[in-house]
């Protein structure tokens, strides 16, 4: 399974990034989470500190353009090997950054993904 962090993680259970927790450790991911305030979903602790993970294959964005640009180097210092913007996130500047460095990255759907086992 795919080793991903949700930065953008929410406590509120009717946001997308806590549905997309909730089922990302359904389908067995190994999951981290980051966001804005410190709490647990689906038994994964939400950070606000940018940890330095280890092997993360995935990072499944739910912050719009205008706040990723903080994230940028932590993002490009874990080296994924893919970004997911969600519907909403689309930023064609950091798209540019994660090419050079040979980091694949995808306008999708985590959800969508998830529910049609093409994760």
């Amino acid at each position: 399974m795919k080793k991903t962090l949700v930065i953008g993680a929410s406590l509120n259970p009717l946001r997308y990034s806590n549905i997309a927790v909730h089922k990302l450790v359904r389908h067995d991911h190994e999951v981290k989470a980051m966001g804005l305030k410190v709490g647990t979903v689906a038994g994964v602790p939400i950070t606000i500190e940018m940890q330095l993970y280890k092997d993360i294959d995935t990072i499944s964005l739910y912050l719009n353009a205008k706040r990723q640009a903080a994230y940028y180097h932590y993002i490009l210092s874990l080296n994924p090997a893919r970004v997911l913007f969600n519907p909403g996130t689309e930023n064609p500047e950091f798209y540019q950054q994660l090419k050079k460095q040979g980091i694949h990255y995808e306008e999708t759907c985590t959800l969508v993904l998830l529910s049609t086992n093409q994760y």
